[in-house]
């Protein structure tokens, strides 16, 4: 799976889910791989990556416990993903989180 899918899939997701709304990172990766874990799971680190780029191009937000993290390389635990406070997600999508 290149980073490139994942980040479509990622984008779309978040845009459609819309602002105020937050998307599971699972839910990128079962996009991806399927419903078995054995397709979905091994996509979870490339999806935290990807994850991670994103939000410092200010394209997507990492939350944790309903807040934007401060760092995406060091935050640790579950999070979600959600538009940028700005609405710059990339896929046209003017909102707020």
């Amino acid at each position: 799976m290149s980073e490139a899918e994942i980040e479509e899939t990622m984008l779309r997701l978040v845009a459609e889910r819309g602002a105020g709304k937050t998307v599971c990172p699972s839910e990128v990766a079962r996009a991806l791989g399927g419903p078995h874990p054995d397709g979905w799971g091994p996509l979870m680190k490339p999806v935290r990556r990807v994850a991670e780029r994103l939000m410092r191009e200010n394209r997507v937000a990492i939350l944790r416990k309903g807040r934007v993290v401060d760092d995406p390389e060091t935050f640790r635990g579950i999070y979600r993903l959600a538009l940028p406070a700005d609405g710059a997600s990339g896929a046209g999508n003017s909102a707020s989180v």
